[in-house]
């Protein structure tokens, strides 16, 4: 007979595991041990999708035993799958708004959140938090192409506040609860905008202001339905799906073409 964990319960036989089988020199090192776990791997896109809640929670073990933990500031960033991306600045010229400048990302991530349990300059200093990218005004959007650094500087804090906006950058320090030294728990909404794809959870375990270590989780982000059917299809047999897209909008034409000449 099969018998069903949940995650919850397969976190708790992970601690206990990991609590029986580690060596003894494990306990002379001081480096605490993340064991992260997170409410949904799976996230499907239906038609009507209006976002999703996810819950990424765990433990941060200390080797020395709970009764010496340390207070443990705990920091998870969720990405979503990078992207180009070419950011254009419109400008008023002559009374008509027109393209007056342009920059390019080679890898600007779809989603970027960060949840903390405190805010990230009373955690790390900023040249910590820009190593890990713990802000989004740390985000490694890695322009491309010759621009002005002052240009380009501009152009990435614009497309971050462009993105915090759509719901897409968010920020939420002091959204990490921790229990007893051990157990956190942290709660990001995703929009119903997402990019589908991989997203990684890192979760970091800081204190004195130095991370100590991190882990990560993954979670996949489909569309199901006939959506996903319809990407799936042009991504197996693009030839193919571009020929019949073609097809239909000639076909689509040439029928207003008879409706409107009827008339």
């Amino acid at each position: 007979m099969n018998i069903g964990l949940s995650r919850a319960g397969r976190l708790t036989l992970a601690l206990a595991a990991w609590l029986v089988l580690a060596p003894a020199p494990a306990f002379a090192q001081r480096e605490p041990v993340l064991v992260p776990e997170v409410s949904q791997s799976l996230i499907e896109v239906r038609q009507g999708f209006t976002g999703a809640r996810l819950l990424l929670y765990g433990a941060v073990i200390d080797p020395a035993g709970a009764a010496s933990a340390e207070d443990y500031d705990i920091v998870v960033v969720l990405k979503g799958p990078a992207e180009p991306i070419r950011l254009r600045e419109k400008d008023r010229i002559a009374g008509i708004w027109m393209n007056a400048g342009a920059s390019d990302f080679r890898s600007a991530p779809s989603f970027f959140a960060v949840v903390s349990s405190r805010p990230i300059n009373e955690i790390v200093d900023e040249r910590t938090a820009a190593i890990f990218e713990l802000g989004t005004d740390f985000i490694q959007l890695s322009p491309s192409g010759q621009i002005e650094p002052e240009e380009q500087a501009r152009f990435a804090r614009g497309l971050v506040e462009l993105r915090r906006r759509q719901g897409l950058y968010q920020e939420n320090p002091g959204g990490v609860r921790i229990s007893e030294k051990v157990l956190y728990q942290a709660r990001i909404n995703l929009p119903s905008n997402v990019t589908t794809g991989p997203y990684t959870a890192e979760t970091f375990a800081i204190a004195r202001g130095r991370v100590l270590t991190s882990a990560t989780a993954r979670i996949e982000v489909v569309k199901t339905g006939l959506e996903g059917r319809v990407v799936t299809a042009a991504q197996r047999w693009s030839f193919l799906y571009g020929l019949g897209a073609i097809a239909l909008s000639l076909g689509m034409g040439w029928l207003a073409g008879r409706m409107f000449a009827k008339a």
